[in-house]
């Protein structure tokens, strides 16, 4: 074969990015959370479209084709503010995930006892949680993690459930009528506390774009094609995920669905009961769970093994095998720390177990991106002679613009999660155990850097000390 067809066999092309993309970044366990929202999340899905993830998706061009190291996220911070602030947000990038693996653990029981004819009790329920945690902790210490049959299975999977959800919706709607009133005036957003709550969801669902900038090497001309990969992948995940709320919006109204359980519920509905094709919904829902998880472990754990390499996370997260490489220390502590959280989630007082460990979640990931907006502004004034194979485009104006909305939209998101604001019951309820868990996790992080720091400053002072000491022995021995 010649030289010049390997390497046009090599190129990425459009195409390939943004099924990334969508694979990637399509999850569907948030898509109840979402439809939740009730049909205002319409003009939300278009607002923060054009909001937060169009500069979001420019932003991430621009920085992951700039700074195109392995740190990702806490590269860019920590060239902009320094370690301390590359360390937080290496730190927060890394703890979602064990918060979501218990997340998802839970709903993979949760899914069980709604189709199947089992009805398992409290701590059964818990043992198969550890199991679910363990196997996908196990497969990803190996390299079988980075297989691309488990990103394809998953995307089939993916589709087939969106498109049955919204195609079911969209029957059911022909011949029975909708749930929900679908009106200009519903469809205008809702200004309460818990609708906007249920935006974080939303903002999360667009996350993850930059993993295609990693990709530019291969394409042929990454200057146009990362910003139309993002732009094109951002547009069919977000028809994929309005196409899959509108069917749950149709089976049931927004105020009696379930942010856990209801994508299954929605299914049972739209079909009539349970049947072989519910079943067939369910194992590919669930094997989803296992495949979202298995298939970001690398890349997560990288990035904390990476800070952890340059000191600004613990020397535990450094740790990798000797066989294959894989970062084994970030690994197993995600496995332990999910394992932890599902074992303590009985004593929780959140009668949505799910819905408190996923909203820890998409608080402490939301919080490492509040970082990144701010790293973007930065580095364009005090590195501006970095060759930026793309540039965002516009002035300083418009540049201003795409870099703090994005953070506003994000820190209020947050808030909107995490803080009790109306005072009522079922916030205090709901809001305080995530609020509590979002404060052990800041603190735990700022325990975490401080312990790196201590011990790089010690590994510095000691190889300045075996410096000094090997040039007073050679002039001695001058």
């Amino acid at each position: 074969m010649k030289v010049e067809e390997m390497e046009k066999e090599k190129k990425f092309r459009l195409f390939d990015a943004v099924l990334m993309a969508v694979v990637v970044v399509l999850v569907v366990e948030s898509v109840a959370p979402a439809a939740a929202i009730g049909p205002s999340q319409f003009f939300w899905w278009g607002a923060l479209l054009i909001l937060f993830f169009l500069p979001y998706g420019l932003i991430s061009a621009e920085l992951g084709t700039t700074y195109d190291g392995d740190g990702g996220i806490y590269d860019w911070v920590r060239k902009a503010f320094g370690k301390r602030w590359g360390g937080r947000a290496a730190w927060l990038y890394w703890i979602n995930f064990p918060i979501w693996m218990a997340s998802l653990a839970v709903l993979f029981t949760g899914v069980i006892g709604q189709v199947f004819p089992t009805h398992f009790g409290t701590w059964t329920n818990v043992v198969i949680q550890l199991v679910f945690i363990a196997i996908v902790t196990l497969i990803s210490c190996y390299p079988i993690a980075d297989s691309k049959w488990i990103l394809n299975l998953a995307a089939i999977a993916k589709v087939v459930i969106m498109l049955s959800l919204g195609i079911l919706g969209i029957y059911v709607a022909m011949t029975k009528g909708v749930a929900s009133n679908f009106t200009v005036k519903t469809m205008l957003p809702q200004m309460d506390v818990k609708s906007l709550g249920y935006i974080s969801v939303i903002l999360f669902n667009f996350l993850g774009f930059e993993v295609v900038t990693s990709m530019a090497s291969e394409m042929p001309n990454p200057k146009k094609q990362i910003p139309q990969a993002i732009i094109w992948g951002g547009i069919l995940i977000a028809v994929f995920y309005v196409f899959a709320a509108f069917g749950m919006g149709v089976a049931i109204p927004s105020d009696k669905l379930s942010t856990s359980s209801g994508l299954m519920e929605s299914i049972l509905l739209l079909i009539g009961g349970n049947n072989w094709f519910v079943i067939l919904i369910a194992i590919m829902f669930m094997y989803t769970l296992a495949a979202n998880l298995i298939s970001w472990s690398a890349g997560v754990n990288y990035v904390a093994s990476y800070a952890a390499k340059n000191h600004d996370l613990p020397a535990v997260f450094a740790i990798e095998s000797k066989k294959n490489g894989m970062p084994i220390g970030a690994t197993l502590l995600n496995g332990l720390i999910a394992a932890i959280l599902v074992v303590v989630s009985p004593l929780i007082p959140n009668q949505n177990i799910f819905w408190a460990f996923f909203s820890l979640n998409v608080v402490a990931l939301l919080g490492s991106y509040i970082l990144m907006f701010p790293s973007f502004s930065k580095l364009r004034k005090i590195d501006p002679k970095a060759e930026r194979p793309f540039k965002v485009p516009g002035n300083k104006f418009m540049i201003s613009l795409m870099t703090w909305i994005p953070v506003t939209l994000l820190v209020v998101t947050v808030i909107m999660s995490a803080v009790p604001l109306n005072g009522s019951a079922e916030e205090i309820n709901g809001k305080v155990p995530i609020l509590i868990g979002t404060i052990i996790t800041l603190i735990l992080g700022e325990i975490c850097i401080r312990i790196a720091e201590k011990h790089g400053d010690k590994k510095a002072h000691q190889e300045a000390s075996s410096h000094i000491e090997g040039h007073s022995e050679h002039a001695l021995e001058k």
